[in-house]
């Protein structure tokens, strides 16, 4: 499912971003099929091995593949935390030129991009996400977004960002 800037993005307000952020679940035969959705002619792809390690990892497996002529790159978060399982339960399809694009639900991408708020201090994703409460206010699961900010302690972090 697609997270980050281009949910940010999708939910919000339009800005420049030279990548994609993807949560997947991956097992072995997904990891199998990724490589051949990207042929290495036209793509940096990890070794196997590579994505093996980061797919087993209890937390934060992270790869990225590269698209050679351009330099875009998509980042592959592998889905491992409680999060993760609670925002593919809840995440929302859209038809884009006849495929279906898998995006984050709203609330998590409120989150993730508060998390990363606090971790990184850049008032990008404070920007990011008053372009969300904007755009997409009527979406937002209050409740739901509430018990995620009070569960990641990052109340006060969502308190800034509305105020900006």
């Amino acid at each position: 499912m697609i997270t980050g800037s281009v949910a940010a993005i999708a939910y919000g307000e339009p800005r420049m971003t030279n990548d994609v952020d993807l949560v997947v679940r991956l097992d072995l035969k997904a990891a199998v099929l990724l490589e051949r959705a990207f042929p290495e002619e036209s793509y940096y792809v990890p070794p196997r091995e590579v994505i093996d390690e980061e797919r087993q990892r209890p937390q934060f497996g992270l790869f990225n593949i590269i698209h050679r002529d351009t330099a875009l790159r998509a980042d592959f978060y592998v889905a491992s935390d409680v999060l993760h399982a609670w925002a593919f339960d809840r995440r929302r399809s859209e038809n884009i030129a006849g495929s279906t694009v898998w995006f984050a639900p709203v609330e998590y991408v409120i989150v993730r991009k508060l998390e990363y708020y606090r971790e990184s201090g850049s008032d990008r994703h404070l920007r990011d996400i008053a372009g969300i409460v904007r755009v997409s206010r009527a979406t937002i699961n209050d409740e739901a977004l509430r018990r995620l900010l009070e569960q990641r302690q990052l109340v006060e972090f969502w308190e800034r960002a509305v105020a900006s």
